[in-house]
């Protein structure tokens, strides 16, 4: 009896009391561990195909170890570019045992996993609320910073000041062009009588003739 069977992304071809190496799985050494991805299983040469998985079906392990595989060495190169880079990698790893192969029974297995990491994280929420009210009185605290704020209302206040100087001196320099203004105006006047005998001057000449 085998079975194919997907575990971590990769798919393998395994019997019972087979030890494997995997990608690196979540849990401790000793730990047991089931899969429900199973492809196809063999029973007798009764061939039971999935699509995409055995409905019901499971392949149960136990986690022997962790470890590291084999250094594979990456090489890379451009020729005539003056460029080479190596580099080297060793992929995590985890060497599980296969104990069985249930074409049948494997959804209780996957429910009985689920529900016990629930139960589990129902009891620290309860700790993070109680956790806030015997924090209380820190908040009384932040009171003592409350009179530094009058501080920069009386500096803003002493800046203010020089707007106000600024202010008045635009009046002056307005003050100073009304009177150029008026100064101007005689020259205008002037002009305008110089204009005024130039003309009474030209019938004089028409007279002589």
């Amino acid at each position: 009896m085998y079975a194919i069977v997907e575990i971590a992304g990769q798919q393998f071809k395994v019997e019972k009391d087979q030890q494997i190496f995997v990608h690196r799985l979540d849990g401790k050494e000793g730990d047991q561990v089931s899969f429900n991805q199973v492809l196809l299983i063999e029973n007798d040469g009764k061939i039971a195909v999935g699509a995409p998985a055995v409905a019901d079906a499971a392949v149960t392990g136990k986690i022997i170890e962790h470890l590291r595989g084999d250094k594979v060495h990456v090489f890379k190169k451009k020729r005539r570019k003056g460029y080479q880079k190596r580099n080297g990698h060793r992929q995590d790893l985890t060497k599980i045992m296969i104990e069985s192969i249930l074409e049948k029974g494997g959804s209780k297995i996957s429910k009985a996993k689920t529900e016990a990491p629930k139960a589990e994280a129902k009891a620290p929420v309860a700790e993070k609320k109680a956790a806030p009210k015997a924090e209380t009185p820190k908040a009384a605290a932040p009171k003592a910073s409350a009179p530094k704020a009058s501080a920069p209302k009386a500096a803003s206040a002493k800046k203010a000041e020089p707007k106000a100087k600024s202010a008045a001196a635009p009046v002056k320099k307005t003050a100073a062009k009304s009177t150029t203004a008026k100064k101007a105006a005689p020259k205008t006047a002037a002009k305008s009588t110089k204009s005024a005998t130039a003309k009474k001057a030209e019938p004089k000449k028409d007279t002589k003739k």
